[in-house]
């Protein structure tokens, strides 16, 4: 092209490129399939990107165009109050672009991603923002849920969440903030990160903290009913999951608790009822007990201990092995805090290198098999076979001394 003419092209463009003092066209009427979201635009075609052209995200805030950051920000926590996740990630995305570090910007993008299902970009989001300001309580509440809530199948995150949860709780109560609401929900989390871990003694005064400022929460009400029933205070646990229950009453997870502490009282007509009650509604998360009679489930036992290497068998002569169907309160309580109600096995007497003492009776040592509890864990015939034995091979390792941390480091948890 000749020099005269690149330049009429240059011109053209810078012209094509200033924008237009003439008021614009009026919309254009939708088609009548068309379902308006925000501004609608100008009706006029506009051509495909081409193939591998990077495609400029919609603004999040199309009448603002020079929205602050701080307000891209409080508009992705708005759309995710209002389920728009992708919204949320996008306007997250614009204030981050202005303002990398902006915390807030950092734990909405957290918060997006996670109710988006993209778990490891979260983290990485909540890390961010922690990174920058590692006491930001409300960045420390995401990566707690995110830990507890979404990645609590691993002992790790649940310990991880816990440690954000404490970590927040104590930012969010020290002068300048001193918000009560944030620390309750913190505490909340907490709680259920300790009963989730197995310790529902230290979870019992994270959710009565929670409780104090929130008195109708019904998670924090679930999460105590848990804690209590954990304790074996069944009565206190009926109390509360009947509190939650008048908050939602068609909350699963609390009617299937109502429902074992109605099968620990003896009421086995309304424990079914209620069980089956919390299977109807929630039917991927409680499914039918596995129906396998007291014969199938004592011949799963015996071909656990017939697979055993000859030492172990002869073990077991310290040891009888007995069936039950559920844990006796007597067995529970017998310690402190107590052993959890759906515990699947229990070794009762002292290691096989120590003597009995009169006190612990005729038959001092044994190992007990809690059929409903194994039944409920497994999901089908495979898994409860496979966790008779490792309840098997876990109580053995009681007899032979082993702490439960250290059955835990060899995969017997």
């Amino acid at each position: 092209m000749s020099l005269p003419l690149r330049r009429a092209a240059v011109l053209l463009l810078a012209a094509a490129c200033t924008p237009s003092t003439a008021p614009a066209p009026a919309p254009a009427a939708p088609p009548a399939n068309h379902v308006a979201r925000g501004t609608i635009t100008p009706a006029r075609y506009v051509p495909p990107p081409a193939r591998g052209a990077r495609v400029r995200p919609e603004a999040c805030l199309p009448g603002e165009p020079f929205a602050a950051p701080s307000a891209l920000a409080e508009e992705a926590v708005a759309a995710l109050d209002a389920g728009a996740r992708e919204r949320a990630l996008a306007c997250a995305d614009e204030a981050l672009r202005l303002s990398p570090r902006m915390v807030p910007a950092l734990t909405a993008r957290g918060a997006a991603l996670a109710a988006l299902d993209r778990l490891d970009e979260a983290r990485l989001a909540f890390a961010r923002a922690l990174a920058v300001d590692p006491d930001e309580p409300e960045a420390l509440l995401g990566a707690a849920e995110l830990h507890v809530r979404r990645l609590g199948s691993a002992r790790d995150a649940l310990e991880a969440g816990l440690e954000y949860a404490v970590r927040g709780v104590r930012s969010a109560t020290r002068p300048p903030r001193k918000d009560k609401d944030l620390a309750a929900r913190l505490e909340l989390v907490a709680g259920m990160a300790e009963n989730d871990l197995g310790r529902s003694h230290l979870a019992l005064a994270h959710l009565e903290r929670a409780l104090a400022v929130r008195p109708k929460d019904p998670d924090a009400l679930y999460e105590r009913g848990v804690a209590l029933f954990e304790l074996c205070r069944f009565g206190d646990a009926r109390r509360a999951f009947e509190r939650a229950l008048a908050i939602a009453p068609d909350d699963p997870w609390a009617i299937h608790q109502l429902g074992l502490v109605a099968e620990r009282t003896g009421e086995g007509r309304r424990a079914a009822a209620l069980l089956a009650r919390a299977r109807s509604l929630a039917p991927d998360d409680f499914k039918d007990e596995l129906a396998v009679d007291a014969g199938a489930f004592r011949a799963e036992v015996e071909a656990a201990v017939a697979a055993l290497p000859a030492a172990e068998r002869e073990a077991l002569k310290l040891a009888p092995v007995e069936i039950q169907d559920l844990p006796d309160t007597e067995d529970l309580t017998a310690v402190e805090p107590p052993l959890s109600p759906s515990i699947l096995g229990l070794y009762r007497g002292p290691p096989a290198d120590e003597a009995c003492t009169e006190a612990d009776g005729p038959r001092c040592r044994s190992i007990v098999f809690y059929r409903k509890n194994l039944l409920r864990f497994a999901r089908d015939r495979a898994e409860l076979t496979e966790q008779v034995r490792v309840t098997l091979l876990h109580e053995l390792g009681h007899l032979h001394g082993e702490s439960d941390d250290e059955l835990r480091d060899r995969g017997l948890e």
